[in-house]
């Protein structure tokens, strides 16, 4: 009788679930699940959003209820305590939709904001996470591929032609392999020889006693040789594939978009660079042609002991079906703790990598302990899910081992008794207890295969997906690699991170060459995100974005971004030399204008004073230097690179007033004759741009020049006027 397996949700609600969307013809927009009546029974009830039609329906009631989204006035997402909501307002009156407890309480909040999208006639398209088609299981956050579900015959496959460049060394190590076995395979038969036509013979041949003992011992010296020759040509072939398979994911994560890289964590990245190359390099190099040549070795030795006694080879060979049909039991089970030790690996890689870059926090918080104890929590999950897996095999290698040894204690039975009958001479029992331990030995090295399968198919699901995301930035097929000139105009663009909140809504503004023009509003307002979509790291959800009369997309990314320079408020120093980190911007100049670039930055007088000059090194994001003085090496390298549009993201603030003089210098010689894009917070940096444009909730609210907008007493007059009050307040402290 085949057991069932447990179904992954109740069926109440899977039933509630298949009715809804038989309502609604089954196709959706989206859906989201409820679980409380407005007095919080509990209950099961679904949702199906589809056509402008809202479904709902609820276990135990067979009506379903149809609302037309255009007919309610406003969606309102209500958090309660213990429990959410979504309420609609109908004639001006709030009624609840549906409420749940907190499960699904992200859902119900991203369903608010597509009902909200679909009123005003946008798309809703995209998901907020993905969920596995076959199991319904949800995937990890910036995860695509369900590795419990992914097809692993099809990820090996494509992984074989990765190991194609190098398909003549491994041919040799190879050949090399079976001149060892044929070597192992002819010892047996040489000992077989010297034991009984020597050892146990009345009147041996001592000289040829000599030399097949020579033989032996050349035996011996070929196999340790033709060893040292293939380890060595494996080495360097899996040094050559791991550097390549490296560089492969790097140049892939180089070729994702800003948003494909942020939905995985840093650490994330690091594991499948380091940790999932190494593994498949394993695999590549290692396993596959040792799978391959210990198959062969059973195969040939198998032969040659049916070759001497077909009957008792198939009485030893009795237990090795029993062994694979063990592993192959245990196969699901062993692949899961391996995605489960996978992930948490990786959670621990993120967690490093957070705290190592935020140490300057840490300290200052005075949070070690509390950071040792999070580690130390991860540490001891990613120690106890190995120890989990190291328990499994150390349970089940025992007995298979046990397996097998039934099939030595029968040769050593059944040759035992025809020795004591004399119809087996020693040499002949030697021969056979040796291609007995020769043929074991590929077998209980395979008793480890599974394992190592396992851990490879993690490894190469999660690669496998990296190189499979398509970019969300695609070039264009012939794209534009001119020169350009900077004028830059926003028609009617929209654009949010997701498909039904925009972040920014209907812009339009001009920006000519040579002018320089300010963004100011509060915190969260859309001013980064506009600089965003102009160094296109975000494509615009919908309208136009042009760049000399051009659409964006039209240019090729790397020369577009190559022609802007950019000064952030953060400023990021590679770990090197001021040197390094200023000609990286342009790495073909000369040291001249390296140095010119320093002078026109107001950064030369103080990289003299460092003790080694341009030559200093400025350790990790360059923290053995002063804001004001990194900000100025940012500076230089802006300069350096010679942009024709310049985007300044709050490049002076949290600094000094002589420090930011100095800057506002460098800057204003920056700033001559190019298109310039500048954010600041203290709006008195802004005073000499050429227009200002002021932005409210994701939409450009004023456009002016500075005395322009104060004479209007609109939203720009209020900022300055909060920023003049609040500097009379420090004055008077």
């Amino acid at each position: 009788m085949i057991k069932k397996k447990k179904p992954k949700t109740p069926p109440e609600r899977t039933r509630v679930r298949e009715r809804v969307k038989a309502e609604c013809g089954g196709s959706a927009d989206f859906g989201f699940d409820f679980n409380l009546t407005s007095d919080n029974n509990s209950i099961f009830g679904a949702s199906v959003i589809s056509g402008g039609i809202i479904y709902l329906a609820v276990d135990g009631d067979e009506n379903i209820v149809k609302m037309v989204i255009n007919d309610i006035e406003e969606f309102k997402y209500i958090s309660n305590i213990g429990c959410v909501a979504i309420e609609y307002t109908v004639g001006g009156e709030d009624y609840e939709l549906c409420r749940s407890d907190m499960c699904n309480a992200f859902a119900m909040q991203a369903a608010v904001k597509k009902l909200t999208a679909i009123k005003e006639g946008r798309n809703v398209g995209g998901k907020d996470f993905e969920i596995c088609p076959k199991c319904g299981k949800t995937l990890r956050p910036g995860s695509t591929v369900c590795l419990q579900c992914v097809n692993k015959k099809r990820l090996f496959l494509r992984l074989l032609p990765y190991a194609k460049p190098y398909t003549g060394q491994l041919i040799v190590a190879g050949v090399l392999f079976l001149l060892i076995s044929c070597i192992h395979v002819l010892i047996p038969v040489l000992t077989r020889k010297l034991i009984d036509e020597y050892i146990n013979a009345e009147n041996p041949n001592f000289s040829g006693f000599w030399w097949l003992i020579a033989a032996i011992a050349a035996c011996g010296l070929l196999v340790a040789l033709f060893s040292m020759i293939r380890r060595t040509i494996v080495v360097k072939t899996g040094n050559n594939v791991l550097v390549k398979l490296r560089q492969m994911l790097y140049e892939k994560i180089q070729a994702l978009s800003l948003a494909g890289i942020t939905r995985r964590s840093a650490g994330e990245l690091i594991t499948r660079i380091t940790s999932d190359s190494q593994v498949l390099k394993e695999f590549l190099v290692f396993l596959l042609p040792d799978l391959l040549q210990q198959f062969l070795i059973i195969i040939t030795v198998t032969t040659i002991m049916l070759v001497l006694d077909w009957k008792l080879t198939l009485l030893i060979m009795i237990p090795v079906p029993l062994m694979f049909l063990l592993f192959s039991a245990i196969r699901k089970f062993t692949h899961k703790l391996f995605h489960r030790q996978w992930n948490m690996e990786c959670d621990l890689s993120a967690l490093l990598h957070d705290v190592f870059s935020g140490m300057r926090v840490v300290k200052v918080f005075g949070t070690e302990k509390k950071e040792e104890d999070r580690f130390s929590k991860s540490a001891r999950r990613v120690a106890d899910i190995s120890k989990k897996n190291e328990l499994t095999w150390n349970l089940i290698v025992p007995f298979a081992s046990f397996l097998l040894g039934i099939g030595e204690f029968a040769v050593v039975l059944i040759i035992g008794n025809r020795i004591l009958d004399g119809t087996m001479q020693l040499g002949e029992l030697t021969q056979f207890i040796a291609y007995v331990a020769i043929i074991y030995g590929p077998i209980r090295w395979m008793a480890f295969v599974p394992r190592r399968i396992a851990r490879t198919a993690t490894s190469l699901a999660k690669v496998f997906e990296l190189i499979d995301e398509k970019s969300d930035l695609p070039d264009a097929l012939s794209p534009i690699t001119s020169e350009i000139h900077g004028d830059i105009e926003f028609k009617n663009a929209c654009f949010g991170y997701n498909s039904y909140e925009y972040v920014l809504k209907n812009i339009n503004l001009e920006i000519k060459n040579g002018e320089m023009v300010g963004l100011v509003g509060r915190s969260g307002v859309g001013k980064t995100t506009a600089i965003n979509l102009i160094m296109r790291l975000y494509d615009i959800t919908s309208g136009e974005l042009l760049i000399d009369g051009e659409d964006i997309r039209s240019y090729s990314q790397h020369s577009l971004r190559s022609q802007m320079g950019v000064v952030l408020q953060e400023t990021f120093l590679f770990n090197g030399t001021i040197f390094q980190n200023i000609v990286y911007a342009k790495p073909d100049s000369t040291r001249d204008e390296v140095i010119r670039a320093a002078m026109l930055a107001n950064a030369h007088e103080f990289i003299l004073k460092q003790p080694d000059g341009y030559n200093t090194y400025v350790g990790d994001k360059g923290h053995t230097l002063s804001g004001g003085e990194r900000q100025r090496i940012a500076i230089a390298r802006a300069i350096l690179r010679n942009p024709r549009i310049l985007i300044l993201d709050e490049a002076t603030a949290s600094l000094d007033t002589e420090t930011e003089k100095q800057i506002q210098d460098a800057l204003n010689r920056l700033t001559n004759g190019r298109t310039t894009i500048a954010i600041a917070h203290r709006l008195s940096t802004l005073r000499n741009a050429t227009k200002l444009v002021v932005f409210e909730k994701g939409t450009i609210e004023e456009i002016g020049t500075h005395d322009e907008l104060m004479r209007t007493n609109g939203r720009y007059y209020k900022l300055v006027m909060a920023q003049r009050q609040m500097s009379k307040l420090v004055k008077n402290k």
